[in-house]
């Protein structure tokens, strides 16, 4: 029997999917705000928003999942509205009214307008930079851009999110002033392709300008780079890096697979040579920089042969970071339209190798930081450690520094020199200078 809650108007946003979804529920929750209405970020609420993702089969089935309980927890009265946007319910939205009826209402990606007055608020143009963040107090996912306009042949990225729109440089200076206003000291800028920044507004990629003009803001101490693609990447952005201390020696730059024949079915516009050199004048002109990838591997047609290119060119450029994914076919991509052709358990095995690879990496790149010092940001407290990051990682992908909470008591939030006295594949022991 249904029993209506007696909770009033408290709208809880569930976050799925990647860095750019959390940006968007932020910016949601801080329109919710601005209209008066009381907006939590996954806790209990009588009213729920559900932020999807659609990139990946992992990523569908969460989301499907998620609306599915929140969907149940509706029919036994627990919540009273169901809500669903984000990039599942761009991709899918027919599929989805017809499969899951009992949702009150689905928005795709660029219906924030739609969705607000479902939920009794108005869009206001005016709050530029207004939002709501839900990481530690001292980061923030800053977008730069929407959409792409890449053509790689497995992505359904711009199916969900269109072209790409760079935000103008005066609204971003803007935004990272109230986020540093807010105490936030470290930028994360993300877009689906950094290094086109600029194109369609400036006509010319105007990254760099952009670093330079972030790295003014007051209270602002590091920028870091996320997601930006090798072809046609701006050189001038590594002078910035090496000359602007505020601008963290690290690069995100997701290669995805180095042999020829798969870089060329997969649209990337690069070859293997070309994609070494870039990295050897990364390494030249910014000799400290931690370089991140992410790769593919059981992509369709991907042979013994080469997963075994890819493998030794993994141990030959020693990246300091290194995520690696297994193909997912995705319908309406261009990969689709081949055969998926590489046993899942192939493909796992293949992911797992490269990991074991890139682990001993890690290990040893590690050992070699033992007895050196470290500026590291103290990101939470847990357990018996205070848990931190130096400039060259990332929150939640890369390395963390513990530091014994019996010995140093230290604020979450700020910087401390440290030494580091032990280390593992991915965790560095360090003690306060």
């Amino acid at each position: 029997m249904r029993t209506k809650t007696l909770k009033k108007n408290k709208i809880n946003v569930v976050t799925l999917g990647c860095s750019k979804n959390v940006y968007d529920s932020e910016v949601l929750m801080g329109q919710l705000r601005a209209s008066n209405k009381e907006v939590v970020h996954e806790e209990e609420g009588n009213i729920v928003v559900i932020n999807t993702c659609g990139f990946i089969n992992n990523a569908k089935e969460e989301s499907v999942n998620t609306i599915l309980e929140y969907v149940q927890k509706k029919e036994e009265g627990i919540v009273d509205k169901v809500f669903v946007t984000g990039c599942l319910s761009e991709r899918y939205k027919p599929d989805l009214q017809k499969e899951i009826p009992n949702v009150d209402e689905y928005f795709g990606t660029t219906e924030l307008p739609g969705l607000l007055k479902a939920l009794g608020a108005d869009y206001k143009h005016e709050l530029i930079g207004e939002r709501v963040t839900t990481t530690p107090k001292n980061y923030a996912y800053f977008k730069i851009a929407e959409g792409c306009d890449r053509p790689c042949s497995f992505c359904a990225i711009p199916i969900m999110r269109g072209k790409h729109r760079s935000t103008p440089m005066e609204e971003l200076v803007v935004e990272a002033e109230k986020l540093a206003a807010k105490g936030v000291k470290e930028l994360i800028l993300i877009a689906q392709d950094l290094t086109y920044y600029g194109l369609d507004l400036y006509k010319k990629r105007n990254l760099a300008e952009l670093l330079e003009k972030l790295a003014r803001v007051e209270g602002i101490e590091w920028i870091r780079m996320h997601y930006a693609f090798p072809t046609g990447f701006p050189m001038d952005v590594l002078e910035v890096m090496r000359n602007e201390p505020k601008v963290c020696n690290y690069l995100d730059i997701p290669l995805q697979h180095i042999s020829d024949s798969i870089l060329k079915s997969m649209r990337r516009g690069t070859t293997k040579a070309k994609t070494t050199k870039l990295l050897e004048e990364f390494r030249a002109a910014v000799p400290e920089m931690a370089i991140r990838t992410t790769l593919i591997v059981g992509y369709p047609g991907e042979t013994e042969e080469d997963f075994q290119t890819l493998k030794q060119w993994v141990k030959e450029m020693r990246f300091e970071r290194l995520g690696c994914f297994t193909y997912s076919h995705e319908e309406n991509t261009h990969a689709y339209n081949l055969e998926d052709d590489v046993p899942e358990e192939v493909k796992m095995d293949r992911a797992n190798e490269i990991m074991e690879i890139q682990s001993q990496i890690s290990w040893e790149l590690n050992q070699q930081k033992i007895g050196k010092e470290f500026r590291v940001v103290i990101d939470r407290k847990e357990g018996g450690y205070f848990v931190g990051r130096t400039e060259f990682d990332s929150p939640d992908v890369d390395n963390e520094v513990l530091i014994n909470a019996e010995d140093d008591y230290l604020r979450t939030g700020e910087f401390f020199n440290v030494k580091i006295t032990a280390a593992e594949d991915f965790d560095l022991y360090a003690e306060v200078v």
